[in-house]
This record gives C-alpha cells, structure tokens and sequence, in this order.
C-alpha cells in the first residue's frame, strides 16, 4: 500500500550556515561597529547578544533573512524575551523540531475530517498516511499545503 511521512524538521548544517553568515553581516554592519553585538549556536538555540532592543530586533530581522534564504523555515523559530545583565542584552530563539502530540493529533484530525481513504497513525514525532491509491494521499499533501498549521511540514518516504 502507498504511503508517505509527515514530519517538521530543518537542516541544522544550514542553520549553522546561517548564523555564520548573519554573524559576518552584523560585524560588517555599520550601526554595530563598537558594539558588542553576536551570534551563538547551540544545538537547537540561537542566542542573540547585543547592547539595546533596537539592535535586538535588527539582528532578528537579518538572521530570518539568512535562514529564509537558506532553506529553512522561519516559523519553526521560538522567539523567548529579551533579558538584559550590565550593559548587555541576550535574547533566545529556539529551534522546534519533531511534531508535538498536539501538533500530530491536529494533522490526523484534519485527515479524518476530509473523509478521504487513507488512514493516519501517530508514529514517534511524525504521521505516516497509509492509503490504497497514490492519488488519495497526494489530496492529503495538498490539502496540508493549504491549512495553516502552526508547524512547518515536510512530506518524505512516499512509497508505491
């Protein structure tokens, strides 16, 4: 039987490119020139160090810019407060990766609704669509690409 993954991931070596290149723009830039202002990769955090909100915000706006232009998804970002210590501000993004129970509940919902032939079964932190024609699962994909959904989703191991 045909099938296909639902899944929400991102590349993080392009995600490591990214910050190394906003990391280049913001020491280049001249509003940063004798500021403190930088870049840090965790494993799923982006932590962002400057000296006031403005230049927060700017350093946000160049740093969705590398990711867009990267390839990866700007809405898997979970942008925390601004906190500042001395004369510094830090602020976190948090990379999100893997659909969340709420998030798969909502996909295998969806699919119900429609009342299309496939079955959808929570796997882990992704949704597998089984179904008797491949035609019935691309409706799925479609009908995916159109909802608004919270998550970005990728579409992956569609087999015949």
């Amino acid at each position: 039987m045909p099938s296909f993954d639902i899944i929400s991931e991102f590349d993080p070596h392009e995600v490591k490119n990214a910050v190394d290149q906003a990391s280049k723009e913001v020491g280049t830039r001249f509003d940063f020139k004798g500021t403190d202002s930088s870049f840090e990769l965790t494993d799923e955090k982006i932590i962002m160090v400057s000296e006031s909100i403005f230049q927060l915000q700017q350093m946000f706006s160049v740093i969705c810019a590398k990711l867009s232009r990267r390839g990866v998804d700007i809405a898997c970002m979970e942008v925390g407060d601004a906190k500042g210590s001395g004369k510094l501000m830090r602020q976190e993004i948090t990379l999100k990766q893997g659909l969340d129970s709420a998030s798969a509940k909502k996909i295998v919902k969806l699919i119900k609704d429609k009342k299309l032939k496939v079955q959808a079964a929570i796997q882990g932190d992704q949704v597998r669509v089984t179904g008797k024609k491949r035609d019935d699962l691309q409706e799925v994909i479609q009908m995916l690409r159109e909802e608004k959904l919270e998550m970005p989703v990728q579409f992956e191991n569609f087999r015949d």
